[in-house]
């Protein structure tokens, strides 16, 4: 499923770099340019460009909550006798003799770095027009002493017409949504500017008015799937041209190891990604979405369903025992009253269960069962077997076993064996324990857990093989009551 509204606030509260953070960059730039205007640095200005995320509006909240970074161009006429250190190191001092700058200011091989603590970091670089030809625009490299050639409104232009090929602003959405993939995954290294040339390439005149981008969701299964494509067809690191000017090549720094990384996990990505817009279950779509992006996606709804089981199971008791039946209480009471048949069959697939990453075999090889014991406390004075939906007092402990379907334990030493646990109701959710993880096994096929929170809870167990990391079985979900 596409989720746009789900999409739309995601890229509000998490993605986009917000409207006051925005504000104060502007501001800052402003301030900057009177400066630099006002001051004795000697070169005459043209006129100031925009670079980078913020000029192609592709910027993005730092997912650590530190700064963010934003590139101005100074575009100046050339001096007479002036080498490439001298348009920094003259801005630079500028900067450093100034009182409100100067413990802010660094200088690096092709800008001037303004660095609010905190906040933000605004790079100011020199760009030269028409030193070597009529039209040229060349940045300044302090390092190397040497003017090199740049096209840095051209390639905004570029981006430009690609955002216009696409619905609904969806080309820069969808850049900003696998920037933000790349930064809280960490999975793989790509440059900004590098990805962004990937995404832009993989869209076209032909995809204006067309379905397939026409909103943001949809638009990023597409780019997404055009991507993989062309990297599944590449297996050694192909150059990633400057599309504006001829031999830049933005993959020049990314090593084999890092494409074929990166050429892996975006195909991993990819079909995470199919999996969860062809998913039509509205619940487990957003599962397999914040597997996608993690557990910021959706999460102001995605544990309503998981809070709100009572409502279900109210509904059920009503509709196979009348209306007029005693449906007071919470789940639990229901339970007692009407037995199993009114726990919503939706808790063994809530929203906010954590979806598995692991490659899952072609053909399970394994029936998985869980079996569990209730304890007084954990590992001693057993009390008796539990059977799922059995309503247990809670301050107990419970031991779940994975076991084969004929009831021999799982301790081989090729697999490991993985426990999701899940709570729901309003008593977990009241304490912050909702839940919804992966977490190993106590002892080798086991898994301890105390019963705390009344309502019902889910226990899965999941089979991995080492060799391969590979999902080759799976048990159904027991069902744990807690009064």
């Amino acid at each position: 499923m596409k989720h746009v509204d789900l999409f739309k606030d995601f890229l509000k509260d998490e993605v986009n770099l917000n409207s006051t953070r925005v504000d104060s960059l502007e501001t800052s730039i402003d301030a900057i340019k009177s400066f630099v205007r006002a001051s004795d640095w000697e070169p005459k200005i043209i006129r100031w460009v925009g670079q980078g995320s913020w000029a192609h509006k592709t910027i993005i909240k730092p997912v650590d909550a530190g700064e963010f970074d934003a590139d101005l161009l100074v575009m100046v006429a050339p001096v007479q006798g002036w080498e490439t250190t001298k348009y920094i190191d003259e801005l630079y001092r500028e900067f450093k003799s100034s009182s409100t700058y100067g413990e802010k200011v660094r200088r690096w091989s092709h800008c001037v770095t303004i660095t609010y603590a905190n906040d933000k970091k605004i790079d100011v670089a020199p760009c030269v027009l028409g030193r070597a030809y009529a039209g040229s625009i060349e940045v300044c490299n302090r390092d190397t002493g040497e003017f090199e050639n740049s096209a840095p409104e051209a390639y905004t232009s570029w981006l430009i017409q690609r955002n216009s090929w696409s619905g609904s602003n969806s080309f820069r959405k969808v850049t900003r949504l696998i920037k933000y993939l790349r930064d809280i995954k960490s999975t793989f290294k790509c440059t900004s500017i590098m990805l962004t040339t990937l995404l832009g390439e993989r869209i076209s005149a032909l995809d204006q008015n067309s379905t397939h981008v026409a909103d943001t969701p949809t638009a990023l299964k597409t780019i997404f799937g055009r991507l993989d494509d062309w990297l599944q067809a590449r297996e050694v690191k192909p150059a990633v041209n400057n599309p504006c000017l001829h031999g830049e090549d933005f993959a020049a720094d990314l090593t084999d190891d890092q494409y074929d990384n990166l050429r892996n996990v975006i195909h991993r990505y990819r079909g995470w990604i199919d999996d969860a817009f062809d998913e039509t279950d509205r619940s487990e779509s957003i599962g397999k979405w914040r597997r996608v992006f993690g557990e910021q996606f959706a999460k102001d709804e995605v544990l309503e369903e998981a809070v709100e089981v009572g409502k279900s199971a109210i509904a059920t008791a009503r509709q196979v025992f009348g209306v007029l039946s005693d449906t007071s209480g919470d789940m639990i009471a229901l339970l007692q009253r009407f037995g199993p048949i009114i726990v919503p069959k939706s808790i063994r697939r809530l929203p906010h269960m954590v979806r598995p990453i692991w490659q899952v075999a072609d053909t399970p090889s394994m029936s998985v069962t869980i079996k569990a014991e209730l304890y007084v406390s954990e590992g001693y004075n057993k009390l008796g077997d539990v059977a799922a939906l059995d309503v247990l007092p809670a301050g107990r402990w419970i031991q779940f076993r994975a076991t084969t379907s004929n009831g021999l334990p799982l301790i081989g030493e090729e697999y490991d064996v993985q426990w999701r646990i899940t709570n729901t109701d309003r008593v977990a959710k009241a304490h912050n324990a909702m839940r919804g993880d992966f977490y190993r096994s106590s002892t080798r096929g086991d898994r301890w857990e105390k019963l705390q929170y009344r309502g019902v809870h889910v226990a899965e167990a999941f089979v991995v093989r080492k060799r391969g990391n590979v999902l080759i079985g799976k048990s159904e979900p027991f069902l744990v009551a807690i009064a």
